[in-house]
Formats: C-alpha cells, structure tokens, sequence
C-alpha cells in the first residue's frame, strides 16, 4: 500500500466506481466526504448516499458536512491529514478545502475537458450527436471545471446509445483513469496543462422542462435527444392529453409529413409521431404514473 493519505469525495454510484478501484489498487484512503443522510420517497425513509453506502461495508470513516465551510467540518477533515483529495460527482468545494492537501485536489469529470464543462456532460454530448466523448482528470481551481488538465481518455458513443448507457461504460472508464492519475501524482510523475477556454462548452444542469420533446425539429435532432435524456430525466410529451415519456425508439425518414396535422398518432397498430422529415415510432415508454413498458406493452393497454 502507498503510504500517501487520500481523502475521497462523492455522492452517487458514479463515484461508487472510481472508490471501489481506488480500494482495490491498495491506495491509502483514509476517510470520506459525501452529502448528508436524508429522507426520500413517499415513506420519507432516511437515504444514505450510494457513496457512503459503500464506506459502511469498508469501515471507513466518513465526515456529511451540510456546509462545507463548517469550522468542526474543517478541522476533522484536516485532521485525517491527506496528501491528495480525490472528487467525483460531489459539489463545488470552497478554496479553504481544495487548497488543504500538499498534493492538491483532483476531480475525475464525464466529459473530454474544456466541451462539456457543467453539471450534465454526458446528456449534452448524446443530445448533441456526438460521436465521442471521454473522461478528464484535473486539478481543482477556483472555477467550476477549469483547472489543469492531468489525463483524458476518449470514448466513442453508438449511435443509439443512451445516455444511461454510455454512463455505465463511463463509470469504469473512469474509475481506470483516476487510478492512473493517481499513481502518478504519489510518484511525482504527473504532468498538467492548461484548458483552452476557446475550445470550451458547457453542459447545464437538466430539469423536467428542458426535458420537453420538440417535435418541430429533424428525425435525427429527436432521436437524439431522446436518447440524451434516457433514462433520466427522460423525454416526454402530450399523447391524449397526458404526459408521456420515451425512453428509446427510432426515426424512418419520410415524405409524407403534413406539418399541419396531429403531432401523434396511431396508424397500422403503432405509435408515432412526426418530425420535419418523417416520423418517429417510440419503443420504450410510460404513461404518467404507470411503470416503464414496451411500445407492444403500451399498445395493448390502449387498446
């Protein structure tokens, strides 16, 4: 085991991953960030995060800050004496933390920095049509994904993948990445270099509106899109006057497109909607408040 301390930070089973590896490399973790426990559901049972989840079953100590310039926060996390802070998936972090460890603070990020700086870059690289993406390990700075750039690894995206998809080859991608970069940071072997911010895009935050299919767009945008927000938090639309998602489905160009006529329809036994090119026939979808199901599935509750 390498002698050097590490401080881990993160949230979900994205993060989940990149801890796992780190463990199992035999790095010297030496306690936990992650969001406090809180209620969810319509039990409002007390949820911890998948992350800490994982820190229970180790034994590793763990600090839940709800302010993380909490002078008690401050002085426990200086008090495990770390080397290096690791982040993944957790929140922006105040100077007086990233600046505590000698070796700095590394965050792993879902995106080949500087495209897709923000909250979502997974989604916005599928929504857009992007044929690849990749991870980025960097040194935490002042502002949100700009810091020094230590190591990228491209992955290509299918033209059909989902975003959840995509997400779950990611997360191991990644995990290999950090693991890398963190050999070579305790090696002293590390090298960094500056984004370019002319090179730079951003990846917004996602909420339920933004969510909204737009039917008066191409065939391929659609798809594209749906794919993007699948599985969360997925694209929805009117059908009947009632709010249905779509998870997946495919585009047959066409040239029999009325763009004055309904947006939705049923014809020959299946759903489809139609775009400026053609028509878009859904696969997997579910009405408001009823489970996720197949168009055949769907289908037959219509009738």
């Amino acid at each position: 085991m390498n002698s050097k301390r590490i401080v881990f930070m993160g949230t979900p089973e994205f993060a989940v991953s990149s801890l796992q590896a780190l463990v199992d490399a035999k790095f010297n973790v030496v306690g936990i960030v992650t969001v406090p426990d809180k209620p969810a559901g319509r039990g409002q049972k007390i949820q911890q995060s998948a992350v800490k989840i994982f820190a229970d079953s180790h034994h590793l100590p763990t600090l839940q800050p709800i302010k993380l310039k909490d002078p008690d926060f401050l002085s426990s996390l200086a008090n495990w004496h770390a080397d290096l802070f690791v982040v993944v998936a957790f929140r922006m972090l105040p100077e007086v933390v990233w600046k505590m460890p000698p070796l700095g603070t590394i965050n792993l990020h879902g995106s080949l920095l500087p495209k897709y700086r923000g909250a979502a870059p997974i989604h916005w690289a599928v929504v857009n049509g992007e044929h690849e993406t990749g991870v980025t390990t960097f040194f935490i700075n002042e502002q949100i994904d700009t810091g020094d750039v230590i190591e990228r690894t491209t992955i290509s995206i299918g033209n059909n993948e989902t975003t959840g998809e995509l997400h779950d080859r990611m997360m191991v991608i990644g995990a290999q990445t950090l693991c890398h970069t963190v050999q070579m940071i305790l090696d002293g072997t590390a090298q960094s270099q500056e984004q370019l911010d002319s090179e730079a895009c951003h990846a917004p935050k996602l909420s339920r509106e933004i969510a909204q299919i737009n039917w008066n767009n191409s065939g391929l945008t659609i798809h594209n899109f749906i794919r993007g927000m699948s599985p969360y938090p997925c694209a929805w639309t009117l059908f009947k006057d009632k709010t249905l998602k779509v998870f997946q489905g495919y585009h047959e160009m066409s040239g029999d497109v009325d763009l004055s006529q309904e947006i939705g329809e049923l014809k020959d036994g299946k759903l489809r909607f139609r775009t400026t090119d053609g028509w878009y026939y859904p696969t997997e979808v579910q009405w408001e408040g009823k489970k996720r199901m197949s168009i055949d599935e769907f289908m037959r509750g219509l009738r």
